[in-house]
């Protein structure tokens, strides 16, 4: 039997055997060092695409470093095309700087980014039409196309020692978030004009509303900024190596995705909105040996908003981050907000996270209009050199003035910190339950030591069966 056959029948085992996580493990049927072990093999099973021997170079398709944008995204995108077609290989761009518009990923095609080589996107929005079928921040529609996009391709990598820019920057893309320390100026495209009729009011309220989303069609004066990458209803698929800078939304976006790995990649992006890589209603995910220096969320795990995460009602599950660096970001492994259908089974294993820009380490966020159950996270061997507010942060009342239809209380259960360290930040552990349900349970800090703590732990709302063994807070055990 080979080894990934081995790793799958664990993970089943494991998946039978832990049942809803926290009431197996009060049951005496899982172990820690067992559920360790599951992260492993989940780890070891993800299979890395294969692909052809082949190369496909783009100056061989009309590619040059003194082109336009689109004469350069044409042959790009007829290289991948043409590579797809017979079979798959390797479109390598060669060392230099290379401006291009949006490029199209297919099956079977390895996007070869040589050491030396940078591909430049384009700043023109108008290049990123037509529209294409996406999620922006966790809703439906059609957007403007991401810079490297799939839909519906398999067997796909993005490989490479160089670098891939978006350009982004207070000039370019990010100053549409609407805020002036971005760049900002009246009369610039934003997202919000001040009615609900504008960019991210207007798909709020289809959300809402519930508006086929074939109707759902953004154009470039609603100012919803694209994703670096968006892997959207793919499998098999692979980022490894390369740098990716500058995003003007999302840096790395798994949409629908099942089996990818994201490997040993850089990823630098300061603007509004710039998580580092975010999995939304995906399973099977290794992100491992990367480092996030972010304007957002380092990791942020999703699985739809509201109204279209009931609907589509398709999880995020079985992710594995491990040897990551985590710099400046809002969090560095985060759960949420749009986390509407739900999120299980993480493992979050041998990170290094310090910064004094980095606001939390572990955070799970949600709130009544989100609703959606997240469970068995499994945190350890984690070092903090200092984060801003908490090593671990559980909020169920994010986002208070959403307007929304809040009769959804999200749950979090089964959540366990071991072995972490942490030099300075403001609180241990700070949970924000629910005041009328307890939704909030089964949380333990095992062998952790958090020096530099200004205000200790804290809790408000309902909580059940939260404790702590031999956690050690400024020199002193506490418990929490």
């Amino acid at each position: 039997m080979n080894r990934t056959r081995v790793a799958r029948l664990l993970i089943a085992a494991w998946l039978v055997a832990v049942g809803t996580g926290a009431a197996a493990q009060k049951k005496g049927k899982v172990k820690t060092d067992d559920i360790w072990a599951q992260g492993v093999a989940l780890a070891e099973s993800i299979k890395a695409p294969e692909i052809a021997n082949k190369e496909y170079k783009i100056t061989d398709f009309g590619a040059r470093k003194d082109a336009d944008a689109l004469t350069n995204m044409e042959a790009i995108n007829k290289a991948i095309d043409e590579a797809s077609s017979k079979g798959g290989g390797r479109v390598v761009v060669p060392y230099g700087q290379w401006l291009t518009g949006p490029i199209t990923m297919k099956s079977n095609v390895d996007l070869h980014i040589e050491n030396g080589a940078t591909l430049l996107f384009s700043t023109d929005r108008n290049h990123y039409l037509p529209v294409v079928r996406t999620r922006w921040e966790g809703i439906d529609c059609y957007n403007l196309k991401p810079l490297i996009y799939a839909k519906g391709e398999k067997n796909m990598a993005i490989t490479g020692s160089g670098t891939i820019d978006g350009q982004a920057s207070n000039e370019h893309w990010w100053y549409s978030c609407g805020a002036w320390w971005y760049g900002y100026k009246p009369g610039m495209l934003k997202t919000n004009n001040g009615n609900t009729n504008s960019g991210r009011p207007m798909l709020g309220k289809m959300e809402q509303e519930k508006v086929p989303v074939d109707q759902r069609i953004m154009t470039v004066q609603d100012a919803l900024r694209p994703q670096l990458i968006n892997f959207y209803e793919c499998e098999q698929v692979m980022i490894e190596g390369v740098t990716l800078r500058n995003s003007p939304f999302w840096v790395i976006h798994p949409c629908f995705v099942n089996n990818m790995i994201v490997r040993g990649v850089t990823i630098i992006s300061h603007g509004p909105n710039s998580d580092g890589c975010d999995p939304e209603s995906s399973k099977n995910v290794l992100i491992e040996d990367c480092y996030f220096d972010t304007g957002d969320d380092c990791i942020a795990i999703k699985s739809g908003r509201n109204n279209d995460g009931r609907a589509i009602d398709i999880p995020s599950e079985n992710i594995v981050v491990r040897r990551c660096r985590m710099k400046n970001g809002h969090g560095g492994v985060v759960i949420g907000s749009e986390i509407t259908s739900g999120y299980r089974n993480l493992w979050v294993e041998d990170c290094d996270m310090d910064s004094p820009e980095l606001e939390r380490v572990i955070r799970i966020k949600s709130n009544t209009c989100r609703g959606g159950v997240v469970e068995n996270v499994y945190v350890r061997n984690v070092r903090v050199g200092q984060c801003k507010e908490a090593v671990l942060k559980i909020n169920l009342d994010y986002d208070r003035k959403e307007v929304c239809d809040r009769s959804y209380p999200p749950v979090v259960r089964n959540i366990n910190l071991e072995n972490v360290t942490s030099k300075k930040s403001e609180y241990g552990v700070l949970i924000i339950g629910l005041e009328d349900k307890t939704n909030v349970e089964d949380v333990t800090v095992k062998n952790c030591k958090f020096e530099g703590v200004e205000k200790g732990n804290k809790t408000t709302g309902l909580v059940k069966n939260v404790k702590s063994q031999n956690l050690i807070i400024n020199g002193k055990k506490t418990e929490l």
